[in-house]
């Protein structure tokens, strides 16, 4: 079970070697303190998501130093070669870690003083606060790298020093260290602030959910119901990476982590069917990437989406599911094409269990999803239908042969402890990022920034703001990529949105009687305009003649609350999907590499492969802005979802110049007008109509030409 579980080989520790995570955990006496430490942590968060009065801030403290010692014991300072330096490394760490703890007592000891004292610091708060953020940058830097901890000094610095040296936009007359330091800890803001409370809640509860549902065994049953619904089709193998990571992604919300756990059996299937090396990790690594993309967890983002615009959890993973959907079906197109283009074979395995019984064996691994649902329609709050999701995984459990004893609901408790480690540190090092942009108010400046350079064009905002991912994913996890892009670009995207949802309404003559006064006081000499349908440039042009500062008030009197909501919502979804790509782009991409390395083959390849694999990345974001995939009512969202189905098809038809066999050149540049016919956002379902019956036209006559000339497409094979 452990390698299925880790795709590695278990690790053979010394009992005198200590340097590193994994032999710390399987060393005779520092892993039994781990093991119960993580377990008293998991129990601990248990009763602060259910019976707990504490204050959110007591709470933030004590995850901050319940995780920080956690940290210290499981990822080294140092790797020491001698048993000498081992020891002395393992002292550093116990005080650190017992530091982490101090500073978390001294702040709930100590409240009422620190608030009568307010930012005169006494020696006292000096230690504990410098003592605390030097701390979590160097957590930061065990379990992420260096990219964050830097991000961070940088931040801060020029919030108290360098900044008010800066000209222009973003000149800060600067804050005293003394204000710095209460607001990035002692005052339960930036590392204890809301993205740490993200974290102790919805974050620390279903990842504990994901670590359950994974020790009761529902994990083998994910892979094996992937093997009987797509492992029968030619090319069924990749199909089944592509299902078991949607189904993994689902709990679990790890990229990486979908990719070790899926990858070590459908990669060697994808192989032994006929796909090149390269393809089938190219296919894993874009596939788990959608993990994130999959409710009900999505990683953190769902719920940092959630915290973000105010809109329910429930809401954020209704409107991510078609999306979602759409991108596991763009990554299974491109399985289709190969495996006709690369012949590859079904495999016959006689020793595979059918669908029937594997849902016989494992039917009840699919209750604690059901309950979770039903808890979170009912009206319970996620922390609190997580909760009974897993009590609901330990009942269902007992339906099992090998039902959860005492130590298994131990494990699953430590487990999802550790698992959670590296992202509370995370989360609460970002909150002195966000901390910062909202004390310099340097995300509005960013947000008009980008809108001035994109000229008030959406697409090229969009783009600024990939780049832009890009370039921060090359540093930062997904997560911190998307909290930090949010904080800085979403109110751009949402205005643009929201003002193209007005041009609309402009266009159509449809503009609300209370947004026609907002034009009185900015623009009277046009108000006849309004009365009728208008062109759209001249739509634009009435548009501009408003003035910034009553731009806020034109969209909250032309569109409703409900439709304000779902926009921000858009925008959010836009950067955290382009958030997703630094997993499976060059240079940096972890999810590739970790494929590749499962593979055997070259990395930078593999990563430009999945790369290629992921497109679904970038066209889908784009519905987001364009269409009602996400703002319009359910009929909308389907019949966009059903249209860009077939339009991406198409597109991944033109990219690999295939479909049922191999296209003529003239054909592939016609499937990429055909694709954005019915992916434009026109509007008029003739157009889209129109593109689906041409596709499935080219579709019928490809697949003909593949049966009627095999021999011939074995040629052309052989001579690319």
């Amino acid at each position: 079970m452990a390698e299925r579980e880790t795709g590695e080989p278990p690790v053979e520790v010394r009992d005198e070697s200590i340097s590193d995570a994994a032999e710390r955990l399987d060393h005779r006496l520092i892993g039994p303190v781990i093991f119960w430490l993580a377990v008293g942590a998991a129990l601990i968060h248990l009763y602060f998501n259910t019976l707990s009065t504490l204050s959110t801030l007591w709470t933030s403290a004590l995850h901050f130093g319940l995780f920080g010692l956690i940290c210290t014991l499981t990822n080294p300072m140092l790797k020491a070669r001698s048993a000498a330096g081992q020891r002395v490394v393992l002292g550093v760490d116990v005080v650190l870690g017992l530091v982490a703890m101090a500073c978390a007592f001294y702040l709930i000891l100590f409240e009422d003083d620190l608030y009568q004292r307010g930012v005169n610091f006494n020696m006292a708060d000096w230690m504990a606060s410098i003592a605390a953020v030097v701390l979590i940058l160097e957590l930061a830097r065990r379990t992420v790298g260096w990219f964050i901890p830097l991000l961070c000094v940088v931040a801060l610095t020029y919030v108290a020093w360098w900044g008010q040296y800066v000209d222009g936009i973003f000149n800060f007359p600067g804050l005293s260290w003394e204000t710095v330091l209460f607001r990035s800890y002692l005052g339960g803001q930036g590392m204890l602030g809301s993205i740490a409370r993200i974290s102790w809640t919805y974050v620390f509860m279903f990842i504990l959910f994901g670590a359950f549902l994974v020790k009761s065994g529902a994990g083998d049953f994910i892979i094996e119901l992937a093997r009987c619904a797509a492992g029968r089709f030619v090319g069924g193998p990749g199909f089944v990476a592509v299902f078991s990571s949607g189904l993994m992604g689902s709990v679990s919300g790890s990229s990486v982590a979908n990719t070790v756990s899926t990858g070590v059996i459908t990669i060697p299937l994808m192989r032994k069917a006929g796909f090149p090396a390269r393809f089938a990790a190219g296919v894993e690594a874009a596939a788990s990437t959608g993990g994130q993309l999959m409710p009900p967890v999505m990683g953190a983002g769902a719920f940092i989406m959630a915290s973000y615009t105010q809109v329910s959890y429930l809401t954020i993973i209704g409107v991510a599911a078609l999306p979602a959907l759409l991108y596991f079906l763009s990554v299974a197109m491109f399985v289709r094409i190969e495996a006709k283009r690369s012949h590859a074979v079904k495999l016959e395995d006689d020793e595979a269990p059918t669908l029937k019984e594997v849902m016989k064996d494992g039917w009840h691994f699919l209750l604690p999803l059901v309950v979770l649902i039903a808890a979170l329609i009912y009206g319970f709050t996620p922390t609190y239908a997580a909760g009974i999701a897993i009590l609901s995984v330990i009942v269902a459990s007992r339906l099992s042969r090998h039902p959860m004893g005492f130590r298994d609901i131990l494990d699953a408790l430590a487990m999802g402890a550790r698992n959670i480690t590296t992202t509370a540190i995370l989360l609460i090092t970002v909150g002195l990022i966000v901390m910062v942009v909202s004390t310099t108010g340097i995300g509005n400046t960013f947000s008009l920034m980008i809108t001035d350079w994109a000229g008030g064009s959406l697409v090229i905002t969009i783009l600024l703001v990939a780049l832009a991912s890009l370039i921060l994913g090359m540093g930062l996890p997904v997560t911190a990529a998307y909290i930090v892009l949010a904080t800085l670009s979403a109110p751009a995207i949402y205005n643009l949105i929201a003002q193209g949802q007005v041009l609309e309404l402009l266009v159509n003559g449809n503009l609300p009687e209370q947004a026609k006064a907002i034009f009185m006081l900015a623009a009277p000499d046009k108000m006849e305009l309004l009365n009728a349908p208008m062109e759209l440039a001249t739509a634009q042009q009435l548009l501009a003649v408003v003035p910034d500062t009553f731009s806020t008030q034109l969209l909250e009197q032309a569109l409703s609350p409900a439709t304000l909501s779902m926009v921000l919502v858009a925008a959010h979804m836009i950067i955290f999907w382009l958030s997703q790509d630094s997993n499976v782009t060059p240079p940096v991409c972890l999810t590739a590499f970790a494929a590749a390395a499962i593979a055997g083959t070259p990395q930078m390849r593999t990563g430009f492969t999945a790369w290629k694999l992921a497109k679904g990345l970038y066209i889908v974001p784009l519905l987001f802005a364009y269409s009602p995939l996400i703002t319009g009512d359910f009929t909308e969202m389907i019949r966009v979802f059903c249209f860009a189905l077939f339009g991406i098809y198409a597109i991944v038809a033109g990219l690999e110049g295939y479909l049922e066999h191999r296209l003529h050149p003239v054909v592939r540049l016609l499937m990429f007008p055909i694709g954005a016919l019915m992916l434009w956002p026109h509007g008029q379902v003739l157009l889209d109509g129109a593109g689906v019956v041409i596709f499935l036209a080219i579709l019928i006559w490809s697949a003909r030409r593949g049966r009627a000339s095999p021999a011939l497409e074995q040629v052309a094979r052989a001579e690319s």
